[in-house]
């Protein structure tokens, strides 16, 4: 799972390295199940499957689309599971979904990979998409490598050991601090790539700077190569605080974009440790004057670090900066 570009929130074309494909109960013949990320949405089963009459429908609509799945598809074989429309993302939650994925653990062997939310905005507004708690579905599959999770509203999760994840990403308008807190009490021994979009408060992002201590420090990550930090309304204070942090060292690559990030952040990360050692950092969508760009870009790209300072904002005298996706 890479940084995401622009529209900052699209359905996935792929998980784990394999396409999504759509199941709809009427294609045949069907791929081998793990072949594909298969993507199990009531909106893409709606429009294609010819025999789904009266079972899009009603509270046990995703179960029933559920059900067809594990009846047409090997599911021992299924590599990888995007987890699409479940019903009005306004008034459901992904609880259901979740809980038929834990209940199927003796089914799906196989799984590696998740993604539990693939709306796009004209589905759902990234702040409308309600979760639930993801620390079942952790537990459930203890040899699954990665997890994405878009939507922040309900979102929960306890502090958890999880020996083989290497992928961490939750796409968010507000991420719950409560989560945030829980990463930074988890083991994570294998997690290489950890993305979180910390959004604003108005949508429930109450994390504050004090809440990702535990995740700087790195003692609970050791394998972290990445870290992503992105759409935060508090772009400035991330980065001042990165410019100390003891994970910075271990990484490759570091994502501060989609934020809020001015000079004063810019010139804290460069008042700080070195960053002449990542491969690539970015900062797309920022609030930099034109010299802070520059001077980024003077301290870095000579060291051979890849610097994306695309997508310049500017905010008018007395307006306030704004994140990317704030709804």
């Amino acid at each position: 799972m890479s940084a995401v570009e622009q529209p900052a929130v699209a359905h996935l074309d792929e998980l784990h390295g394999l396409p999504v494909h759509d199941f709809t109960g009427s294609q045949d013949p069907l791929p081998a199940a793990g072949t594909v990320a298969w993507r199990l949405s009531l909106d893409a089963y709606a429009e294609d499957a010819d025999d789904a009459a009266g079972e899009t429908d009603g509270p046990d609509a995703y179960g029933k689309l559920w059900q067809r799945f594990l009846t047409a598809v090997d599911p021992a074989g299924v590599r990888a599971l995007v987890v699409g429309s479940w019903g009005d993302a306004a008034a459901e939650d992904s609880r259901e979904a979740v809980r038929l994925l834990v209940e199927a653990r003796g089914q799906l062997t196989g799984l590696l990979a998740v993604f539990v939310g693939d709306l796009a905005p004209e589905e759902a507004a990234l702040s409308w998409i309600g979760q639930c708690d993801m620390t079942p579905l952790l537990t459930a599959y203890p040899q699954l490598q990665e997890l994405g999770i878009r939507g922040g509203a309900d979102l929960v999760l306890a502090p958890v050991r999880h020996g083989h994840l290497r992928t961490l990403a939750i796409e968010s308008a507000g991420l719950p601090a409560g989560v945030v807190r829980a990463l930074g009490a988890s083991d994570l021994p294998a997690l290489e790539y950890l993305e979180l979009w910390l959004g604003v408060p108005e949508c429930g992002g109450n994390t504050a700077v004090a809440d990702l201590a535990p995740l700087l420090a790195g003692e609970r990550l050791p394998a972290l190569r990445h870290l992503g930090l992105r759409n935060s309304a508090d772009q400035d204070a991330i980065a001042g605080a990165l410019a100390e942090a003891p994970i910075v060292a271990r990484l490759t690559s570091l994502d501060l974009s989609l934020g809020t990030l001015g000079d004063e952040g810019a010139a804290a990360l460069l008042a700080g440790q070195p960053l002449t050692h990542l491969s690539w950092l970015d900062l797309h969508h920022h609030f930099l004057g034109d010299k802070a760009a520059q001077a980024v870009r003077d301290a870095l790209e000579p060291a051979g670090v890849e610097v994306d300072l695309d997508d310049a904002m500017e905010a008018g005298a007395g307006e306030p900066r704004y994140v990317a996706v704030e709804e």
